[in-house]
């Protein structure tokens, strides 16, 4: 396994959680509203939607690393 890959999957792994603890008191506001929802709360739901991305994203990094 290369050192760039390595450092690839802990960045996508750290990636989501981060966005979520250090970027709310950015995103806490109520516009603008997203498909009608407060701004915060989009945040959150992409947030959401992103974590199994990522952790699927380094899923297929580590089979390639492991074959």
């Amino acid at each position: 396994m290369s050192k760039g890959a390595r450092v690839l999957r802990v960045v996508l792994a750290c990636l989501v959680p981060a966005m979520l603890t250090v970027g709310i008191p950015f995103a806490n506001r109520v516009e603008p509203r997203i498909f009608g929802l407060p701004f915060l709360l989009a945040w959150i739901i992409l947030g959401t939607i992103l974590a199994p991305v990522s952790l699927s994203l380094i899923y297929r990094l580590e089979g390639r690393a492991n074959p």
